[in-house]
């Protein structure tokens, strides 16, 4: 395996190349699945029927927690990277797990909102609104519930293997995940809550 000096550990062979080349591909198809989410979700969000509308079910105070938890780990995943870079590897371990407690607590603030709007009687059969509303914020605190299972095994890779070309890569590509799912609560949180709240 032939490692290139000059580039940072992640890039530092062909085969890293091309697995973050090949997980930006992947990128993209999750860029779809959401925006088939969003478009669904704006097509039927005044579809309430009987049942209550986003002003009668969102609460601003858990969602900017969530939004802050979430942009928090955001951070903590790139000091991760930036110690990665520099070879300090226990500063490296120590913000990933931070970034994984900060998704844990993230999920924690999920489930709680989502027993809040079960008992209001907002659930999925409910109408159509709830239904791609409930669709969409679980499809999303599905991949942050994966994505805390993924950081662990980088994690529990860094400990056992010490940081190589190939749990650098792994590494990165884990960042790329998290920050992509930063990216597309902003849009959940500008476009389905703030905008449902007026």
């Amino acid at each position: 395996m032939k490692i290139d000096q000059s580039l940072p550990l992640e890039y530092s062979t062909q085969q890293n190349q091309l697995n973050i080349l090949g997980f930006w591909v992947f990128i993209g198809a999750e860029i779809m699945l959401f925006g088939t989410l969003f478009a669904a979700y704006f097509v039927l969000v005044d579809r309430t029927g009987t049942g209550p509308t986003g002003a009668d079910i969102f609460e601003i105070t858990p969602v900017l927690f969530e939004t802050f938890i979430l942009l928090t780990s955001s951070f903590t995943i790139g000091l991760g990277i930036h110690a990665m870079r520099k070879g300090y590897m226990k500063a490296m371990i120590t913000f990933y797990i931070l970034t994984l407690i900060l998704g844990v607590t993230f999920i924690g603030f999920e489930v709680y909102e989502f027993i809040h709007y079960v008992h209001v009687g907002a659930g999925l059969q409910t109408s159509a609104f709830t239904a791609t509303l409930l669709t969409t914020l679980g499809t999303h605190g599905a991949h942050v519930t994966f994505g805390v299972f993924w950081g662990m095994f980088i994690v529990y890779q860094l400990i056992t293997r010490g940081l190589t070309p190939e749990t650098a890569n792994k590494s990165f590509i884990f960042s790329l995940y998290w920050h992509f799912l930063d990216v597309v609560w902003i849009f959940i949180f500008s476009f389905i809550y703030l905008k449902g709240m007026v």
